[in-house]
């Protein structure tokens, strides 16, 4: 059975070891230690061996061949001035691993990782990196960005400081505590008989079709947002208590969690609205495994990085 932990961005995560985000003395020894590993992003990127690829757009085909993190040892405390130094947590052998947000107007050239390698589109960075490398660029990215949007105190709008290791910010005018935030959002698959409903939004690639999806609003469980959301964007009935959970996982564009959830439809005529998505059609079993095996004349699945693809499959393979 498929589980959250084993999708993509979510797989082999390290100890966070967060006990030690307090101590400052623990942190500056492990950055020098000689077997620390530090990565680096730049503008929300990973710094990835070899050239990168043009950026890519939220429904382009990824196809990508295996990358590697740049990694550098204590030797990144020369890229310190004006970065953030985040403390992943430790691996297997209890090595600590760091990364460092630079500053957008950072540049390679006249370092001494001039041509070792480039700062990588997230999206094409996450289908080439290892399922640990994965996982730690897609935590490094929410919270480089969330650093990146929340300099300030958003209770009095003073400069606020970064401070545990990257994963608080402590305004010091006022004493407000600010911490990285994560929006959930409902992925979700609406079932009736022998078919499932997908929708396109404007935009996308032809052939591409996916889940519908939506923010969680407050007040709102999930299976609550995602019945509202389907209803909102397609017209199509579906009930809470009828809802499937399946798995979740963390989507760093900017800061989600995507929790995928099958749904049993109560109705089956679509009114789209169009200000939220393009087009929305109910598929055959049998065209959804089609698509899931990349058979289907026209039509094609997402990426293997998104949580939609699983969803989608769980449905097709049951």
């Amino acid at each position: 059975m498929l589980t959250s932990n084993d999708i993509p961005l979510a797989a082999k995560p390290l100890d966070r070891a967060a006990h030690h985000r307090t101590d400052e003395a623990w942190l500056e020894e492990a950055f020098a230690r000689p077997d620390v590993l530090v990565f680096l992003m730049r503008d929300g990127q990973p710094l990835m061996e070899g050239e990168g690829g043009p950026s890519l757009s939220a429904g382009a085909r990824l196809d990508t061949k295996p990358r590697n993190l740049v990694w550098l040892g204590a030797n990144a405390s020369t890229f310190m001035k004006d970065s953030i130094r985040l403390f992943m947590g430790k691996d297997k052998n209890g090595t600590p691993i760091f990364a460092v947000g630079l500053p957008d107007d950072f540049t390679l050239r006249g370092t001494l990782l001039e041509g070792a390698g480039s700062f990588e589109d997230m999206r094409a960075a996450a289908a080439s990196l290892s399922l640990l490398e994965a996982n730690l660029v897609s935590t490094a990215r929410s919270i480089t960005e969330w650093h990146r949007s929340h300099a300030f105190c958003s209770k009095c709008g003073a400069p606020s400081e970064p401070t545990e290791a990257g994963w608080k910010r402590v305004c010091p005018s006022c004493g407000t505590e600010h911490f990285p935030r994560t929006d959930p959002v409902a992925i979700m698959l609406p079932i009736l008989g022998d078919e499932c409903l997908l929708g396109r939004s404007a935009g996308w690639p032809p052939g591409f079709w996916s889940c519908l999806a939506g923010f969680v609003e407050p007040g709102e469980t999930i299976e609550q947002a995602a019945c509202r959301e389907v209803f909102e964007e397609a017209g199509v009935v579906c009930l809470p208590e009828k809802a499937e959970y399946l798995f979740c996982q963390p989507w760093p564009f900017p800061s989600s969690l995507m929790m995928g959830i099958h749904l049993t439809a109560e109705s089956r005529d679509i009114t789209i609205d169009p200000n939220e998505i393009e087009e929305a059609r109910w598929f055959s079993k049998a065209e959804l495994q089609a698509i899931m095996s990349g058979d289907h004349p026209e039509v094609y699945a997402p990426p293997e990085m998104a949580v939609a693809h699983y969803v989608m499959k769980a449905w097709a393979d049951s």
